[in-house]
C-alpha cells in the first residue's frame, strides 16, 4: 500500500487538487452570479407572481424552527404586497411525513391574513431543484421571491433563474442558530451546490410532474381533496 502511494502520489495530488479547485470554482460561480438577486430587507424586494417557501423538517405537524422562520418571513412578504400568491413547496412523498400540509395548517391556525385561495401547495418538492422545476412547469410561475435561510439562498436562486424563473431571494436571518449548526449547513451546501450545477448542466428532470395549476388561479386546486372540504 505504501509503495502504491509513493508511486502514484503525484497523480493523486493532482487529481485531488483539481477536484477541490472544481468544487470551489462552482461554489464561487453560483454565489457571484446570484448575489445581486438576494435581499435581506423586505422593502427592497420587487413585486412578483409568487412567494416560494421551501420546505424543511417537520415532526408530525410541528414545524422545525428553520421552517417556521421561513414561513413567517414568507407571510410578511405577502403582507408587504410583493405578491398575491404563496407556494408552499416541500416533501409529501409519504402519508406520515407531510411538510406542505403542516405549513398550510400553521398559516390557518395562526389566523394570518392570507386567503385560502392564495395558498398553493407543491406536494412533490422533494429537493430544491424539483421545487423550482415544478414552480415553472406546474404552477407557471414566471417571477418569484424564494424564501429560505442565507446558506441555502444562492443555490435556490441559481436553480430558479437557470430554469427560466425571474427569481429573487429573501435570505432569512440564521444568526440565532448555533455556530456548529450553521457550520454544518455551510459544509453540506458546498457539495449540494455542485449537484445543482450538474442538474442544470444536464437538464435533469424532477421526480414528478403532473397537471398544470397556474399560480394565477385558485390555490385550493392544489390542496388534498379531504382538506378542500374542511
Amino acid at each position: 500500500m505504501k509503495s502504491f502511494f509513493k508511486k502514484h502520489f503525484r497523480k493523486i495530488l493532482i487529481t485531488t487538487s483539481l477536484g477541490v479547485f472544481i468544487i470551489f470554482s462552482i461554489n464561487y460561480y453560483i454565489v457571484k452570479t446570484t448575489e445581486n438577486y438576494v435581499f435581506t430587507e423586505i422593502e427592497k424586494l420587487p413585486k412578483v407572481d409568487a412567494i416560494i417557501v421551501l420546505g424543511a423538517k417537520v415532526n408530525q405537524e410541528k414545524l422545525s424552527y428553520v421552517l417556521e422562520d421561513r414561513l413567517v418571513a414568507g407571510i410578511n412578504i405577502i403582507y408587504a404586497n410583493k405578491a398575491e400568491a404563496i407556494l408552499l413547496s416541500g416533501d409529501h412523498g409519504q402519508k406520515e411525513y407531510d411538510e406542505v400540509n403542516s405549513m398550510r395548517k400553521y398559516i390557518l391556525r395562526r389566523n394570518f391574513k392570507v386567503k385560502k385561495e392564495q395558498i398553493f401547495m407543491d406536494h412533490a418538492g422533494f429537493d430544491t431543484y424539483d421545487s423550482m422545476f415544478r414552480a415553472k412547469e406546474i404552477f407557471d410561475i414566471k417571477s418569484a421571491i424564494i424564501v429560505t435561510q442565507d446558506f441555502h439562498i444562492n443555490r435556490s436562486v441559481y436553480i430558479a433563474r437557470n430554469l427560466g424563473i425571474n427569481a429573487y431571494g429573501f435570505a432569512v436571518n440564521e444568526d440565532m442558530y448555533k455556530e456548529s449548526v450553521r457550520f454544518n449547513w455551510k459544509i453540506r451546501e458546498i457539495l449540494t451546490r455542485v449537484k445543482a450545477f450538474k442538474d442544470i448542466l444536464i437538464s435533469s428532470n424532477p421526480t414528478y410532474l403532473g397537471e398544470k395549476i397556474p399560480i394565477t388561479g385558485n390555490g385550493m386546486k392544489s390542496w388534498d381533496t379531504i382538506e378542500k372540504a374542511k
